[in-house]
């Protein structure tokens, strides 16, 4: 993947999952009912470029995954570390994303975004991503459902 200066970008791989984990609690804002071991493993045996890592020196300082059904490119847990926001690492990522989708054929992107996290709006819009306020986001958990 990119290098920026002395950040690097790459694809995560199964012995990164307890470190995500870890940073998304400091970083990220909210968790889903996915964000575990088994989920997030189940992501990178499936797609194993989805979920794109930015380190600084070694360090984890961003996340984001770039998923794509074939049909749709779908961003989700763009974090960046607290202490290196407004560093260029979300642009970075998202950067990546982009690419990724391009070459898979994508033609747009879309990203889950909470209501209430205003700096991450500001960041979203600055990227180029606009709010489409008509939609609403509907879930059904699938969990402990008989195999």
């Amino acid at each position: 993947m990119a290098a920026m200066d002395d950040l690097s970008l790459r694809p995560a791989t199964p012995a990164d999952l307890d470190q995500v984990l870890a940073f998304w609690k400091v970083a990220a804002e909210g968790t889903s009912i996915s964000d575990d071991g088994d989920g997030v493993a189940r992501l990178v045996e499936r797609d194993p470029d989805a979920l794109i890592l930015a380190e600084r020196g070694g360090t984890l300082v961003g996340t984001v995954i770039a998923g794509f059904d074939g049909w749709r490119c779908h961003l989700y847990r763009l974090a960046v570390h607290p202490e290196q926001r407004r560093t260029g690492v979300g642009r970075a990522l998202l950067a990546a994303a982009e690419e990724r989708f391009a070459a898979l054929g994508g033609r747009r992107a879309d990203a889950m975004v909470l209501d209430r996290n205003e700096p991450a709006h500001h960041a979203w819009r600055a990227a180029g991503y606009g709010h489409q306020p008509q939609w609403s986001r509907w879930v059904k958990p699938l969990a402990d459902r008989p195999g």
